[in-house]
């Protein structure tokens, strides 16, 4: 598996750049065949440290996981827990999911943007009290994604994995597409077209 350890305002040691590629070998080679990357960000606020991983498990499957404590070690055992968590809570549907790949349908390509958010001047001549419109103009970043064919509860299962707050998939039974999200009471939100009918 390649590992990229890198740090923001932080000073990278061997022994940790050891122990990060030690453990997350372990990790992946528990529940993957193999792992393609992971990516492995620390940084520092104010007066604790954070540890971002990011892992690309196989074809559409990444796994996130975010730590924090007094030192980089600490934050890196934190994160490196979020993702053991997830990966024994999905362990058997993400063995079958591995499996599955070979038969299922290439994913749809599409592309992901993130746009800025850029305040507009409010007209002149207009009434007090009025609400000033905010709108999201300029193009900042723009990136690859796939769109995969997905039950909804591989759907559900993705989205934990990544640690995202929506996905979009073509469902598996109807081929249309569907989104889920994580509301903000916690339970997961589900959109499906096809039951608008």
């Amino acid at each position: 598996m390649q590992i990229t350890v890198s740090g923001k305002q932080v000073e990278m040691s061997d022994a940790l750049r050891t122990r990060v590629a030690q453990q997350l070998d372990a990790i992946a080679s528990k529940y993957f065949d193999q792992a393609l990357e992971a990516n492995v960000t620390f940084s520092r606020a104010r007066s604790f440290f954070t540890c971002d991983i990011n892992v690309h498990a196989g074809r559409g499957l990444t796994l996130r996981g975010e730590g924090e404590a007094a030192d980089a070690h600490g934050a890196f055992d934190d994160a490196a827990e979020h993702i053991a968590k997830r990966l024994r809570r999905y362990r058997r549907r993400v063995n079958e999911h591995a499996r599955d790949l070979a038969n299922r349908d290439r994913p749809q390509a599409a592309r992901q943007y993130i746009l800025r958010q850029e305040d507009e001047a409010e007209p002149a001549g207009t009434a007090a009290g009025t609400i000033q419109v905010t709108a999201y103009a300029t193009v900042i970043a723009e990136q690859p994604a796939e769109i995969a064919l997905l039950s909804v509860s591989d759907a559900v299962m993705r989205m934990d994995l990544a640690d995202q707050q929506v996905l979009m998939f073509r469902n598996t039974t109807t081929r249309e597409l569907n989104v889920v999200y994580r509301r903000s009471d916690g339970h997961i939100g589900w959109i499906d077209p096809t039951g608008a009918n």
